[in-house]
């Protein structure tokens, strides 16, 4: 079999641009490459109004607002919906609470940039009511959970009660992989919390009202195997942030999800977020609602849109 050579290149060119423009290179020929000033990649990005669906802030330690708002304004990034969620299985309450205070306190910083989500420990139920309370009144709008337990363990279902209430989205840390390091598990996941996407779809059942995002398509899971169980849950949203960059992600995720379903993100893989999208066989309309617009219209339906 032969492969065009020079084909191959400019099918992959806005791919491996991301990680090129971190070098700081602005141009980058993708339709032609012996005229590299064909095409210009910065001006591409920064013609689409974006929120960035996923993203994590520290203070006190990398990413701070300020580097993380520095990788938004060479991309053209409006919006930024951040959050804090612990990773550790078993920790105090209060770390949880100490954690919102981090993004809250960004919030005020930069009120025109963060959009905030709350994180909460479902196994705490009385203190997680009382957290997302005391989080939405200091406007935050989503939540952000990591695998203290599955997403349709039924600790979990009063919080999820709660933000239909809210009209607010949940995401949810979430993998499915088929095994590594010359060992397969039935999903290769590293703990029996982590939350695959048959969770998603016995909980997006059980709660048809409940809107559910997926987290990072492009994390390194079996992009293909998710795409294909979440088919029929119209509640679950899948963001495509993650550092993986498959040449056919985002289209393969149109053909089974469909094109409303796609959430902008970059899980603070910021170049490659943005290549990932643009590198896509879409069209303008299409990159639109991936970009901005159907993150947009699920804030809308609890009136927290960006105007």
């Amino acid at each position: 079999m032969t492969i065009n050579r020079r084909k191959f290149f400019s099918n992959s060119a806005i791919s491996a641009a991301g990680l090129i423009l971190g070098a700081g290179i602005s141009d980058f020929g993708v339709k032609d490459l012996s005229d590299t000033s064909s095409f210009n990649i910065m001006k591409q990005a920064m013609k689409y109004r974006k929120i960035d669906s996923h993203i994590h802030i520290n203070l006190n330690s990398e990413p701070g607002p300020e580097g993380v708002l520095d990788f938004a304004d060479r991309l053209g990034i409006e919006k930024l919906v951040i959050s804090r969620p612990i990773t550790e299985m078993d920790r105090p309450y209060q770390v949880f609470r100490d954690s919102n205070d981090i993004i809250m306190r960004a919030m005020k910083q930069f009120p025109d940039r963060f959009i905030g989500q709350f994180t909460l420990n479902p196994k705490y139920q009385k203190e997680s009511l009382e957290e997302i309370k005391r989080c939405v009144d200091q406007g935050m709008v989503g939540l952000k959970v990591y695998y203290q337990v599955k997403i349709n363990d039924p600790l979990f279902y009063p919080v999820i009660e709660k933000m239909i209430d809210l009209k607010m989205i949940i995401l949810m840390h979430a993998f499915c992989q088929i095994g590594r390091g010359g060992y397969r598990t039935k999903y290769g996941n590293d703990y029996a919390s982590e939350s695959v996407p048959e969770d998603f779809v016995d909980v997006a059942r059980r709660y048809p009202e409940a809107m559910l995002q997926f987290a990072h398509l492009g994390g390194g899971g079996d992009w293909e195997y998710e795409c294909k169980i979440l088919k029929d849950c119209p509640n679950v949203f899948v963001d495509v942030s993650g550092s993986n960059n498959e040449g056919n992600i985002i289209n393969y995720a149109i053909k089974y999800l469909g094109e409303d379903r796609l959430f902008f993100g970059t899980d603070n893989s910021y170049y490659q977020g943005v290549s990932k999208v643009l590198a896509a066989d879409l069209t303008e309309t299409q990159r639109k609602k991936i970009f901005f617009e159907n993150y947009n219209n699920m804030l809308r339906k609890g009136g927290y849109n960006v105007d």
